[in-house]
């Protein structure tokens, strides 16, 4: 578990129980520099001013605002450090709610709240306390500067602080086509139901993974082996085009019975059709892409890339000892 980030104490009524916060995620993205091309430099970014074109050191950057009718506002540190923070290093239980009330799209980033020795007790009442009312606690803390709402929930032993979104910060969805009187036929609620209950299943989520993650893992691990790597498939070329592809069309309903077939392991079912918005009176569109033409197209794509691979490596190398040597005779 990564260093505490937060210290403070949950209050509810006049239970008090001090706890240390630990961020509940980490993103796993392979992280890459900017570098030259031809030699492999590091790109370094400076801060400059826009009016003098100096370069700016770090104390000497501030926090500005600017109107939309062009008016700037510089704040110091100082200015920040007066304004109010509610909660201080108190996490203040407003309410006890149900779970279902709170909407999802709120959700934000999550955090284990990790008692202090001497808390563990008041710690498993309030944790048992949620789970026997299958509530959640609403609360309001201040972190990093920013006064949040957030949500005590729990999660096996451990109780999550969960930040929210304040409700201004939710987008509505403002489509005009989602007022469009839309008729549904019968049969096609039927076999859409009939799909949805043919993919149903306990969400696992240990069964899923990132492909393109692992992709990238595979593809740096190669190049660092100085081995031979073949490039990533490349898409199809008629996949985004947006239109009939082999001009064949087949209704919705045959659609949704072709997913149902497919979901239920049916040997010899065709791809699932890409329904259009034609589909609601009836029509959807095939794929018919070919497959000796697709595996004709990803061949010579392999083909030029590794080539153009090799070259680039080789130039590279080519470079770098060039100015090895540059810096050996200077």
């Amino acid at each position: 578990m990564p260093r505490a980030i937060w210290k403070g104490a949950v209050s509810f009524g006049l239970v008090n129980v001090p706890v240390r916060l630990y961020a509940a995620t980490g993103e796993h993205d392979i992280r890459f520099h900017q570098v030259h091309r031809t030699d492999g430099g590091r790109i370094k970014m400076k801060r400059t001013c826009s009016i003098d074109g100096e370069e700016v050191s770090y104390d000497e950057v501030a926090k500005g605002y600017e109107s939309p009718d062009g008016k700037l506002v510089v704040l110091s540190d100082e200015d920040f450090d007066e304004l109010p923070v509610a909660s201080g290093h108190e996490i203040d239980v407003l309410q006890f709610v149900p779970v279902d009330q709170v909407d999802p799209m709120m959700l934000s980033k999550p955090y284990y709240l990790e008692p202090e020795s001497r808390a563990a007790k008041p710690y498993a009442l309030l944790r048992e306390a949620l789970t026997a009312t299958d509530r959640v606690a609403v609360v309001k803390v201040a972190l990093r500067q920013r006064e949040s709402i957030a949500l005590l929930r729990v999660r096996d032993k451990a109780i999550v602080l969960q930040t929210l979104l304040w409700p201004d910060e939710i987008r509505a969805a403002e489509f005009e086509v989602l007022e469009t009187e839309v008729e549904l036929r019968p049969q096609e609620l039927t076999m859409a139901a009939s799909l949805v209950e043919s993919l149903a299943g306990d969400f696992r989520p240990e069964e899923f993974e990132d492909d393109y993650a692992v992709a990238v893992k595979k593809l740096i691990d190669a190049r660092l082996d100085d081995a031979d790597v073949a490039p990533a498939a490349q898409a199809d070329e008629g996949a985004s085009d947006g239109g009939t592809r082999g001009g064949e069309v087949v209704d919705l309903l045959t659609a949704l019975q072709r997913s149902v077939e497919r979901a239920r392991g049916g040997s010899g079912t065709p791809a699932p059709s890409e329904v259009t918005d034609e589909a609601a009176g009836g029509t959807a569109t095939k794929k018919t892409a070919t497959k000796k033409t697709a595996a004709t197209k990803t061949t010579a794509k392999k083909t030029a890339a590794k080539t153009a691979a090799k070259t680039a490596t080789k130039t590279a190398t080519k470079t770098a000892a060039k100015k090895t040597a540059a810096r050996k005779s200077a």
